[in-house]
């Protein structure tokens, strides 16, 4: 087969670290690179991953404060249907409409 040589500077800490979880899923370091290379022409992404649960934003955490207080509340809408959720939002913007001709005239 032939074969391509790439060196690349590492910390060493990390090749060890990368050899410890190649040779967990049965792979050389080597075999691990050459897979994720693979993937990547395949995919066309580059993912990196953690493997931390993703800490959201303090925006997201106060709009879902927001969100649960105001289901506490009922102060929400609930469709059967997204037909059902259209018409609402229609007859919103008429309204919207109707309001922005009666101030203007």
């Amino acid at each position: 087969m032939n074969q391509a040589v790439i060196n690349v500077k590492i910390d060493p800490k990390v090749k060890i670290q990368a050899q410890k979880v190649a040779a967990d899923l049965g792979l050389s370091l080597s075999g691990l690179l050459n897979a994720y290379l693979r993937n990547v022409i395949r995919t066309k992404e580059v993912c990196f991953s953690l493997n931390k649960p993703e800490i959201p934003s303090a925006r997201l955490i106060r709009s879902i404060k927001k969100a649960e207080e105001e289901i506490k509340n009922g102060d929400y809408y609930s469709y059967s249907s997204v037909e059902e959720m259209k018409r609402a939002i229609e007859g919103e913007i008429e309204k919207e409409k109707k309001l922005k001709k009666k101030h203007a005239g």
